[in-house]
């Protein structure tokens, strides 16, 4: 019978807390399914805690990465792999291993060249040759070298004992880790699988399985492969034919000459536009009056991001002219401008076309992925063989390795826009284009311009590589410079391209407010 004089609210905590401690004790159950008393214990002592604290689970030191990745602990369990295979290695290493093998090929590629000295020092003796003490003295120097190699590979053999023993060290202290870390890593999952119930719980049979074939493959191959080195060539080398290498080698050159072939009205097309807009804009900037680009650059900069950046424009825009970059500044300038726009000009609608389509953005994604990672110098290839040489080309090289950032952040912008402001703008009769217009490009703006921004930037960092392909401007003196060490040229180059950037930025960034 309970107290009667126990306060009702005390009675109600304790039934409550009883009640949650049984269907903790439940959850743990469910979750384990083998051997629950010793891990509902457990789960006790740790949750009792913030910090760390300290068990020992037995099965998962016994069984190491095996019982981690049965449990679905693979962040646990790949780390533990990796140490535990390490001191196996070592282990087979110094029982099974021939530590001397490298020493003993190198003392017998030594002998055949000790062997052809013994013989022409034997010729020279016999035919009084005056080169008898050269040959000498590489005799002998041979000879001391083979046995200062034999020393060396008879310590090797010898250190057999104390690297295996040095790989039990290791073993054992990975076991005693994880034998200390089991429970906790396990409790912090069993968290998590109770607000995601669809987290891996139990010990499955399949993952028991799974995980220790896996392991064992790991383990197995590495020590076969370090203990005894060269005798399985499946562990050496990749099993392959250099026939697939040039059938599809063939394959690809086949396809890019029919491309060629076929496509030359498509690209001729493309190359004229390109030269139609290029032109322009190196009439604006090349065969303007100097005075009048470089005042309306430093008037654009003050009306943009104010005087003191205006000033610094100036600055560097002086540099550029003392120093006898401007043409080519200018000329970077426009090869950039035109790249710039026409990635601007195709990637902010196609973001805004993406922004509201889920699935056709995870079509082009993996296409952006490919457009930003590939090697500059690879895509440079198909461009050279459509376009060929000169500024059309390095136009096109620079868009596909700048035009995505702006993509991206449109489309990072355009879905950052608060669903309760375009439900209210909808609620009081907004039109699409209203919408679209007056909601979400304001709204999506400062990443459209960051994106926007590091197209430029991207673009910027092209110069130097598209001056290969024939591009002019500030690049090509950086290229000079790196054929002909000179390196006073090559750094001032890279400061007008720095200084072109610094411009470009604060013009497309202004004041950051």
């Amino acid at each position: 019978m309970k107290d009667a004089t126990q306060n009702p609210l005390e009675a109600t905590d304790t039934d409550a807390a009883r009640a949650y401690a049984a269907e903790r004790r439940d959850n743990i159950r469910q979750f384990v399914r083998t051997n629950p008393d010793y891990y509902i214990a457990q789960f006790d002592k740790i949750g009792a805690s913030a910090m760390f604290t300290a068990t020992f689970n037995l099965m998962a030191g016994l069984f190491g990465p095996v019982w981690f990745g049965a449990r679905g602990l693979w962040s646990w369990a790949l780390p533990f792999l990796i140490i535990e295979t390490l001191a196996l290695v070592q282990i087979a290493r110094g029982l099974f291993g021939d530590l001397a093998a490298d020493a003993f090929a190198r003392i017998e590629s030594i002998e055949g060249t000790l062997e052809l000295r013994r013989q022409q020092l034997a010729a020279a003796i016999e035919n009084g040759s005056d080169k008898i003490d050269v040959y000498q003295r590489t005799v002998t120097s041979l000879e001391d070298a083979i046995g200062g190699i034999r020393a060396e590979a008879i310590a090797l053999s010898e250190q057999g004992t104390t690297i295996a023993l040095t790989g039990v060290v290791i073993l054992l202290v990975a076991k005693a880790a994880q034998a200390t870390v089991a429970n906790w890593a396990l409790e912090a999952r069993f968290s998590e699988w109770l607000s995601d119930p669809s987290v891996r719980s139990g010990l499955p049979v399949s993952q028991i399985i799974f995980s220790a074939v896996f392991m064992a493959i790991i383990a197995v191959a590495a020590m076969l492969h370090y203990s005894l080195p060269d005798r399985f060539a499946l562990l050496s080398a990749f099993p392959t034919n250099p026939d697939y290498r040039l059938d599809s080698i063939a394959g690809v050159e086949a396809f890019f000459a029919y491309a060629v072939a076929n496509g030359e009205a498509l690209f001729d097309f493309i190359t004229y536009g390109i030269r139609l807009i290029l032109d322009a804009l190196e009439l604006v900037f090349v065969s303007t009056p100097w005075i009048v680009v470089a005042s309306l650059i430093v008037l654009l900069t003050w009306l943009t991001a104010g005087v003191r950046t205006a000033v610094w424009s100036a600055a560097f825009l002086s540099y550029m002219g003392l120093l006898g970059f401007w043409d080519k500044a200018m000329t970077t300038l426009a090869l950039l401008g035109t790249a710039a726009c026409l990635s601007i000009l195709i990637g902010i609608p196609l973001g805004m076309f993406c922004a509201r389509r889920p699935r056709f953005y995870a079509v082009i994604q993996p296409i952006m992925d490919f457009m930003q990672t590939m090697p500059a110098f690879v895509f440079m290839i198909p461009v050279i063989a459509f376009f060929g040489t000169g500024k059309p080309a390095a136009v096109v090289t620079t868009m596909i390795f700048g035009g995505t950032p702006v993509v991206r952040l449109t489309v990072l912008g355009l879905r950052g826009v608060p669903d309760s402001v375009r439900e209210a703008a909808i609620a009081f009769g907004a039109t699409k284009w209203y919408l679209l217009t007056r909601v979400d490009l304001p709204l999506a703006s400062p990443s459209i311009r960051a994106g926007i921004n590091q197209t430029i930037m991207l673009s910027l960092a092209m110069v130097v590589v598209a001056s290969l392909i024939g591009a002019k401007g500030l690049g090509e003196d950086v290229l000079e410079a790196l054929q002909y060490a000179n390196v006073g040229q090559g750094i001032l180059a890279g400061f007008a391209i720095l200084f072109c950037a610094m411009i470009l930025d604060r013009i497309v960034q202004g004041k950051r407010k």
